[in-house]
């Protein structure tokens, strides 16, 4: 995994980067640091999280959906971290 360090200041995210491959490295990361596999978040529980490193949490939750690393439950009520293959 890349180092997303130069990303954040203060412990905080300064902007999302604008090219494809740094923003996926951005997204793992915070996928990986802010959630916690096989546990079920709400969308409130999200945006908290998030809002600890950037205040536009609902663009963040965006692309991290997107991007197939926090999925829906089937009912459509909680977030889940994606399984993702082992690196």
């Amino acid at each position: 995994m890349s180092d997303v360090s130069s990303l954040f200041s203060h412990g905080r995210l300064v902007a999302v980067p604008r090219k494809q491959a740094r923003r996926e490295q951005l997204l793992v990361h915070l996928a990986d640091t802010l959630f916690t596999p096989h546990r079920d978040y709400t969308e409130p529980e999200v945006n908290e999280a998030l809002r600890t490193v950037h205040d536009d949490h609902p663009a963040l939750r965006r692309y991290l959906v997107t991007a197939g690393l926090l999925v829906r439950t089937p009912d459509g009520a909680r977030y889940r971290v994606a399984d993702r293959p082992a690196a």
